[in-house]
């Protein structure tokens, strides 16, 4: 296999161009996203989505008016103080619910590490929708099958870097080994500290997280849910050893009261209270 590859999305650079999102599209054929005006932010995309594997992320951080000087008498929101941008992507979990569930084997891990869906294999039956932790893979409506960021798997095999990360003109999107981008991302949160920006910190890089560590992880400069990023991700099929396990042993205790009822000589099922002293005998005639 491969050496492991992934994203580092440095947010801290992020200039919000959206080249990443065009580049995307660009490459991988991807239609549109219905050209929607939301009128909520800058950022039309929404979020990802079937037909949007990269977003960008537009997240106006307000300044705080005290409550003598809030003249409009609303909730002491003054105007926008300054913006968070994030390009969003696929986390290419280690621990992929997504790949779990799949019943068709249209999601598989490449050598890289990522996880790709096969659009040929899909049934469009939608499993991988709510098993994914971070509401990344999603169905597309035209034709019902689900598709989300393959980190360019032809591009990588091809020798050539993703899309988006060859469009960024700032170099928030790094591409290369997963190994080489977590030390490379630690000193650069380690040199934010030093700028004096201690609210830097780093999403899914832990191999000890819920998912096993991302492939794909980011540099944040503010909690998580501010990103709309989930603080704590836990992989969706966590569980499903000891649910199947428990299922097992309910079925086969159930199994051996059965057994044991039958061994016992205890009454049958639609017997009733005539099972021994009402039934009628083998000749005919009531026994008493």
């Amino acid at each position: 296999m491969a050496e492991r590859m992934g994203f580092f999305t440095d947010t801290s650079v992020c200039i919000g161009c959206k080249a990443c999102e065009v580049a995307c599209k660009e490459w991988n054929d991807i239609p549109d996203d219905g050209f929607v005006f939301r009128a909520t932010s800058y950022d039309n995309t929404g979020s990802l989505g079937a037909s949007t594997w990269r977003h960008v992320a537009f997240i106006e951080e307000r300044s705080r008016v005290p409550a003598d000087q809030d003249r409009d008498g609303d909730d002491g929101s003054g105007g926008i103080e300054g913006w968070l941008m994030s390009s969003d992507v696929c986390k290419h979990c280690t621990h992929a619910a997504c790949l779990d569930v799949c019943p068709t084997g249209a999601l598989f891990r490449t050598e890289f590490g990522t996880v790709v869906v096969q659009a040929d294999v899909c049934n469009g039956c939608g499993y991988c929708v709510p098993a994914c932790p971070y509401g990344v893979i999603d169905r597309r409506e035209r034709d019902g099958r689900a598709f989300k960021c393959t980190m360019c798997y032809d591009r990588q095999l091809g020798g050539l870097e993703p899309a988006c990360a060859k469009a960024c003109p700032t170099d928030s999107i790094q591409f290369g080994p997963l190994d080489e981008l977590r030390a490379r991302a630690a000193e650069r949160v380690e040199r934010l500290h030093g700028e004096g920006r201690p609210e830097a910190r780093l999403y899914g890089d832990s191999p000890d997280d819920g998912v096993g560590g991302a492939a794909a992880f980011f540099l944040l400069l503010a909690e998580p849910e501010v990103y709309g990023l989930p603080p704590d991700p836990v992989v969706t099929t966590r569980d499903l050893p000891a649910m199947w396990r428990w299922a097992a042993g309910a079925a086969l205790s159930l199994v051996g009261a059965v057994a044991v009822s039958f061994l016992s000589g205890g009454v049958l099922p639609g017997e009733g209270a005539t099972g021994r002293t009402g039934a009628r005998g083998r000749r005919g005639g009531w026994r008493r």
